[in-house]
């Protein structure tokens, strides 16, 4: 595998585009942030070629995340590029999400999230929005310390981060997003009832992260209605597909109500501490 330098991107946009919906995490942060740049967020990428064609990707955040979107037989050079590296997570589709960690000696070792989550997908000319009398609304219209309450929450019981953690990281989100524009609030009455919103946009395909109900408030139908408000506005300006990963049976059974079919499963396993490969 080579490193991939500016002259090789529209290539390896190609490559991740033939299915978006297992590459939304580095296709999002390279046109966010661009190659190696900076950002937290932004990646650093690795590819291989066979014939002149893109047959792999590795991509690696700033801060550690490594995103694979490989064959089985790219692995072991993973493993040699990554050899150095102070590695936070790994996230992605199951099939080589495991397979990598496995080869990289990093299963097992402890973390605050490791699990695979059903990843599904919907053709937004399939969504069903349920009916009913509430309305969507931009994070910002809510509520703020409410808002930074429910990201706390969800940090707590979804990203199972500790107290202190998710009150951080929450507050860093819920500015975050309404700077981005990206997330939504299902309201009725002036009293909030859900959120939802996108944690990686393209111009034709989002993915959905971050959909949260209060617990007092769950099994009334509003995650599914506030989700399907905003995938219609999202619809409207040209986006065709959304993409998602659910925590629980009941945010699955959720997603099925509006559309969303499942196509595999998607790994998420991030470390307590970062971790080097074995050597």
């Amino acid at each position: 595998m080579k490193r991939v330098v500016p002259s090789d991107l529209d290539d390896v946009r190609a490559f991740l585009r033939l299915q978006p919906n297992r590459a939304m995490f580095p296709l999002s942060n390279l046109h966010r942030f661009g190659l190696d740049g900076a950002a937290p967020y932004a990646v650093s990428m690795w590819m291989s070629k066979v014939a002149g064609q893109v047959t792999g990707v590795l991509s690696v955040t700033r801060s550690g995340t490594v995103m694979p979107n490989l064959p089985e037989a790219d692995l072991d050079s993973a493993r040699d590029i990554l050899r150095e590296t102070d590695i936070s997570g790994i996230i992605g589709p199951a099939d080589i999400a495991r397979p990598l960690a496995d080869r990289l000696g990093l299963s097992g070792r402890s973390a605050t999230l490791d699990r695979d989550e059903p990843h599904f997908t919907l053709d937004l000319k399939d969504l069903q929005c349920p009916d009913g009398p509430a309305t969507l609304h931009p994070l910002g219209t809510a509520d703020p310390e409410e808002m930074i309450r429910w990201r706390v929450a969800y940090c707590r019981e979804a990203l199972h981060m500790s107290p202190e953690q998710a009150q951080r990281q929450g507050e860093v989100d819920h500015d975050t997003y309404i700077a981005a524009d990206s997330h939504r609030v299902l309201m009725q009455g002036g009293k909030a009832l859900a959120m939802t919103g996108f944690n990686a946009s393209l111009p034709d395909i989002v993915q959905v992260g971050g959909v949260f109900t209060p617990p007092e408030l769950r099994g009334q139908g509003h995650a599914r209605r506030a989700l399907a408000l905003h995938l219609i506005e999202a619809r409207a300006r040209g986006v065709t597909e959304a993409t998602l990963f659910s925590a629980s049976d009941a945010a699955a059974g959720a997603y099925r109500g509006i559309g969303f079919r499942q196509i595999g499963l998607w790994t998420l396993l991030l470390f307590e501490t970062p971790q080097r490969i074995t050597p």
